[in-house]
């Protein structure tokens, strides 16, 4: 129940709040605009000013002391944001005449001294200059010890080669005029290497810059020198092949410091070849100063190759005075022979009309190789332009490379002979690969084709194309690149076989096992690869035919050589009276060797691939043979006559599938399974060809 005086009591109270309440008043335009003209005429009126205009506006007093306040501490306000804009405006323009100082600074050149060095917070802090001045020291003796084994002693250097004797600014304009452009990612200050798979970034500053061109242009002198002079600089020896006289070359490019000093295990290997190529002098030195097409015109020699920095790109849009910074593994196919990494500069120049030169030659950079063992000393080739097609390549291989990894005693004549890096091999490979790129452009003429079908020029290319990734990728599973491709699951075993793994996208995906090894037999290198190749005598090495023969169905020639074609082979299953396996087979033979490669292709596959599609998601899981002279024409077996002189050094390697899954793992049947695939082809080969199993 609710009593009357508690209800008058609420209403009062009520009442009391709304008094309480602090009443505002909006004021009229009119009065607005006369307190406005009397404030443009005086801000701080007097007592007298208020009153009267109090009765003229109908406010009170103190209603216009207020606004006048108020409108005092507006104005103010108004004016201190527009002075704070204008003293904003005035700072950056301070702030962009300091940059372009700073900037002016940074190019200035004193005649005595050289370049102004600019620190970000201070110009003449001391301290943070000796600091500099340091490091500056430490990074010119490095260079300089760099410089040694290119250009000899800096003491004994001519003025324009010897930084301690120059100008920073006249070292940094030494030389040919070249264009630092570097990859993206670099600036014009700083040049800046894109990030690499595991590797640091790489700064290479102005000193490097300048020292890289002058340790080019000097390379490119002695490589010519070395392409152009005959004896006593170069010995001939079997007829045709040219080593070095390590004499006649110290006396000529004479070095105070050798590289390694008194280091028993240091060996050197120098070598030169030439040949003639069926193909044009530019086409030619675009594919080699290209690092992909570089691995492609050498899948056997070049296991990876990549451009660093683009340190001079070419001037006139021929690649003339083009100088990059590159990292190489060369590899021999097989996994006793450790490969050689390179990181070093290609410069490439046109000496006259018609005729290249291109340069490799070692700089040392521990971030991206810290335990080099091979040093490449100026190489390279000379090309020369024959107007009919044609290109004369000399090449020329020098290096010094460390065993700290012995060379297996199978394979040692081979490498230290100048088989396996020489430059013999480099002309040799490059002869063949040019006639299989020639193949590429002209039509099909086989006389035999699968289910009456004659591939057009785009199916030929297809398949050649496919035949290519095959080669590339059994050349990586067999050798021992350091590429992040390949994982070792098992090093050389007793057998000597040696087993990796891969996770595969596409070519098939899944998890993918290899196994190589490499054997040698008292038989010549053709007569090995006669046999290997023959698909008559295919049913007695290949271990899956399970005796089965096989029938060559189609055939695309590589090459003048009768070896040199790419195969489609059927086998004949007694089993089973349609096969829809087929096998792709390519085989090249040269003076340094040979390969039979070869992998299951399914006949949907193969026929995408003789329509001219896109082959490149066709799963392959190559398999086959590097065949190579072992080096000398004394063989291991005396008792062995081999014909011709010399043995074959041998490498099978066998790629399975383990998994359709890339998380899968590796168990102990699939080790076994590849281990007596590759022990099996061995022993069959070697009863075959009535060799001992020692051997």
């Amino acid at each position: 129940m609710e009593f009357l005086g508690d209800s008058q009591n609420h209403d009062s109270s009520e009442m009391d709040k709304r008094k309480k309440k602090k009443r505002f008043h909006r004021h009229t335009p009119h009065q607005i605009q006369r307190l406005e003209s009397t404030f443009n005429e005086c801000q701080h009126p007097d007592e007298k000013q208020r009153l009267q205009l109090s009765r003229e506006l109908g406010l009170a007093p103190r209603q216009i002391k207020f606004w006048f306040q108020n409108r005092r501490t507006q104005k103010k306000a108004q004016h201190e944001r527009a002075d704070n804009c204008a003293l904003k405006e005035e700072n950056d323009k301070i702030r962009c005449e300091n940059i372009a100082i700073r900037e002016a600074i940074k190019h200035a050149i004193c005649p005595n001294c050289g370049d102004s060095p600019v620190n970000e917070d201070s110009y003449f802090d001391e301290q943070k200059l000796r600091i500099e001045n340091a490091q500056l020291r430490q990074e010119l003796e490095r260079v300089s010890s760099i410089a040694a084994k290119f250009i000899g002693p800096l003491a004994h250097l001519p003025p324009i080669l010897n930084p301690m004797h120059i100008s920073p600014s006249e070292l940094f304009h030494s030389g040919p005029s070249l264009d630092f452009d570097l990859l993206p990612g670099s600036c014009s200050s700083m040049a800046t290497v894109p990030n690499l798979p595991s590797q640091p970034n790489l700064v290479l500053s102005d000193i490097d810059k300048s020292l890289m061109t002058s340790i080019a242009v000097t390379a490119m002198e002695e490589l010519l020198r070395l392409t152009q002079t005959n004896e006593p600089l170069w010995i001939k020896t079997d007829g045709c092949r040219e080593i070095l006289n390590l004499e006649s070359y110290e006396n000529i490019f004479s070095r105070s410091s050798s590289r390694g000093g008194k280091n028993h295990n240091l060996r050197k290997e120098a070598s030169r070849f030439s040949g003639v190529v069926f193909t044009n002098a530019m086409t030619l030195v675009d594919m080699l100063m290209d690092s992909v097409k570089s691995a492609e015109l050498f899948p056997s020699i070049v296991a990876t190759s990549k451009t660093l920095a683009v340190i001079s790109s070419s001037l006139r849009g021929n690649r003339a005075d083009a100088l990059h910074l590159m990292l190489e593994e060369l590899q021999v196919l097989s996994p006793l022979v450790p490969t050689r990494e390179f990181c070093g500069l290609r410069y490439c120049q046109q000496i006259q009309h018609g005729t290249w030169a291109i340069v490799n030659v070692s700089y040392e950079f521990p971030q991206f190789i810290s335990h080099s063992r091979s040093y490449r000393y100026p190489s390279g080739c000379l090309i020369q332009d024959m107007s009919n097609g044609y290109s004369k390549v000399i090449w020329v291989e020098h290096v010094d490379t460390e065993e700290q990894e012995p060379v297996h005693e199978m394979f040692k004549d081979n490498v230290r002979q100048g088989l396996a890096f020489g430059a013999e091999r480099w002309i040799a490979t490059l002869q063949r690969m040019c006639e299989r790129f020639k193949t590429l452009l002209e039509p099909a003429t086989s006389s035999r084709d699968l289910k009456g079908v004659i591939p057009s020029l785009e199916g030929k290319r297809s398949i050649m194309r496919l035949s290519q990734r095959m080669v590339s990728n059994f050349c990586l599973s067999v050798g021992t690149s350091n590429n992040n491709r390949s994982t070792v699951i098992s090093g050389l075993d007793e057998f000597g076989i040696r087993v990796t793994s891969y996770k595969s996208q596409h070519e098939p995906n899944g998890m993918v096992l290899c196994a190589a090894t490499s054997f040698w037999l008292p038989i010549s290198p053709q007569n090995v690869f006669n046999f290997l190749k023959d698909e008559r005598t295919r049913p007695q090495w290949d271990v899956l035919s399970n005796g089965n023969s096989v029938q060559e169905v189609a055939h695309i020639a590589n090459g003048s050589h009768p070896g040199n074609c790419i195969s489609v082979l059927r086998g004949f299953n007694a089993s089973s009276s349609q096969n829809n396996m087929l096998i792709l087979q390519e085989s090249c033979v040269d003076s340094s060797g040979s390969l039979v490669v070869y992998t299951p292709v399914d006949l949907p596959a193969l026929n995408m691939a003789m329509s001219g599609q896109d082959t490149s998601y066709v799963p392959i899981l190559p398999s086959g043979f590097a065949v190579s002279p072992d080096g000398t024409r004394n063989n291991q077996l005396a008792e062995h006559k081999v014909e011709g002189g010399g043995g074959s050094l041998i490498t099978v390697g066998f790629q399975i599938m383990v998994s359709s899954l890339q998380s899968a793992k590796l168990n102990v049947e699939s080790m076994e399974t590849v281990n007596n695939l590759i022990s099996t082809t061995v022993q069959q080969i070697k009863t075959t060809l009535n060799c001992p199993s020692t051997a």
